[in-house]
């Protein structure tokens, strides 16, 4: 079971990373010409790109999709332990 502390860590993280949201941007898939690479940020609030060596296109997908997904699952954690404890 994940403790409270690690939840925490967890939340540490993911909050202290650049803007989101964040997006794969694949050549080929995405775009036309260039690297493959992570977006961060919108127009109004863009982070730095994110470039990888060696990454698969599901490494830029799973990496890209984590701050938004991490939120939603720490936010369900959370939730289910409310739950939980009010059940017990």
């Amino acid at each position: 079971m994940i403790s409270d502390i690690e939840l925490r860590e967890i939340e540490i993280r993911w909050h202290t990373t650049q803007p989101g949201p964040w997006k794969a941007f694949i050549e080929g898939r995405d775009h036309e010409a260039g690297s493959d690479f992570i977006m961060t940020g919108n127009d109004i609030n863009r982070g730095n790109d994110i470039e990888m060596n060696g990454a698969t296109i599901e490494d830029y997908d799973f990496i890209a999709n984590a701050k938004q997904d991490i939120p939603k699952l720490l936010n369900e954690i959370k939730e289910l332990r409310k739950l939980l404890s009010n059940t017990a």
